[in-house]
């Protein structure tokens, strides 16, 4: 029986192992742990990896997301567009502020936020559209940024699975009026614990991003912007990022080279599959995720043969109960609703054998021959 993790970090660890310890050894050394010469490096070089102007180094992804919006002035009254698939993150950032999430179904074959229902949910209190790479793949920014712009609307992107994708050749992050990045160990790009980003060409959005992330402080231990907190990414983990950002073109390549594999091996199969990006569109397949029918029943059996796999993200956030307050009811969404019931992500990190994923095919072939 095969044992095929969902994901094993350990596996890049390991093939890094030198210049992790030499880059933790450094901080240790330094004696210096928290907004020092290692954060300020990987700022910049996060920025020039991007093409963008300023990078301010934060606590998580989800902190990206709140500083993001206060920074830009959004609060109580305010209203901010998502998509209800893609986890609560963005949910929670968005209620950290006081604004309101208002939720808008995504596109059958891109599972991101539909450019064709995004006007109808905006009202005069709309201040923001937070589009989600969802999965590594980008959302169609073209049109959102043209409704965006001609109702007055900032654009945050929420590139927390979409680390090294590029639209219409520029990174993701990049287009919008900000982008907001989370270095969860996961992440195409992670940390060895939690970190996160916020991209910006302004420079004056840049300098409030880094007031706010220490208690709105002018100086230290003067507080004059409101809405700061304590979210500041520390020296270690910004070290082991300097390490693993040189890697990380090379790790997206190993990325689209297992989804190849995939889409061989798996055709014909029991699963629908990724639809591929359109046109200026990019793909780092952060998860490589299916949709099957009987998806808990496959999961099941995946499992029983050794096979990690997991489910991103089985309720929609409309659906979930903290959020019942803001009105929502089941089938308002029936894309994401649908999604829930069916999307599985299988196993996908660069590191990844040709055996293991052929072993996941054959698996997946089993179940369906199974049933029928």
């Amino acid at each position: 029986m095969p044992d095929i993790p969902f994901g094993d970090l350990k596996r890049q660890t390991a093939s890094l192992r030198g210049e992790l310890d030499a880059a933790a050894a450094r901080v240790l050394d330094s004696g210096w742990y928290i907004l020092g010469h290692e954060v300020s490096a990987f700022e910049e070089e996060f920025a020039a990896y991007l093409g963008v102007s300023h990078a301010v180094g934060v606590a998580n992804g989800t902190e990206a997301i709140q500083l993001a919006l206060v920074a830009l002035g959004i609060g109580a009254g305010d209203e901010v567009i998502t998509v209800p698939n893609a986890g609560v993150p963005g949910v929670a950032a968005i209620l950290l502020t006081g604004a309101r999430p208002v939720f808008v179904d995504v596109d059958t074959a891109s599972y991101n936020l539909d450019p064709a229902r995004l006007e109808a949910a905006i009202t005069p209190r709309t201040r923001a559209v937070l589009p989600v790479h969802l999965y590594g793949r980008t959302a169609a920014l073209d049109p959102l940024l043209e409704i965006a712009r001609r109702h007055g609307l900032h654009l945050i992107e929420d590139c927390a699975q979409s680390h090294g994708a590029r639209y219409g050749g520029k990174a993701t992050g990049t287009l919008g009026e900000v982008g907001c990045f989370s270095f969860y160990p996961t992440k195409n790009l992670g940390a060895c614990g939690d970190g996160g980003m916020v991209v910006t060409q302004d420079a004056g959005l840049a300098q409030r991003l880094r007031q706010l992330r220490v208690y709105g402080w002018s100086r230290k231990y003067r507080s004059e912007l409101p809405g700061g907190t304590n979210s500041r990414l520390d020296e270690l983990q910004a070290a082991l990022l300097r390490a693993k950002l040189p890697h990380l073109d090379g790790w997206n390549r190993a990325r689209r080279e297992r989804a190849d594999w995939y889409r061989e091996v798996l055709a014909g199969s029991a699963v629908v599959l990724p639809a591929g990006p359109d046109a200026g569109e990019d793909h780092v397949y952060h998860l490589y995720v299916v949709c099957c029918e009987q998806r808990d029943a496959l999961q099941a059996y995946l499992r029983e043969q050794g096979i990690g796999t997991d489910v991103h993200f089985p309720l929609p956030a409309h659906l979930q109960p903290v959020y019942r307050s803001l009105g929502y009811l089941e089938g308002d969404f029936p894309v994401s609703e649908r999604l829930a019931r069916q999307v599985l992500s299988l196993p996908m990190y660069p590191e990844l054998l040709r055996a293991e994923l052929e072993a996941v095919a054959a698996a997946v072939g089993a179940f369906q021959e199974q049933g029928s």
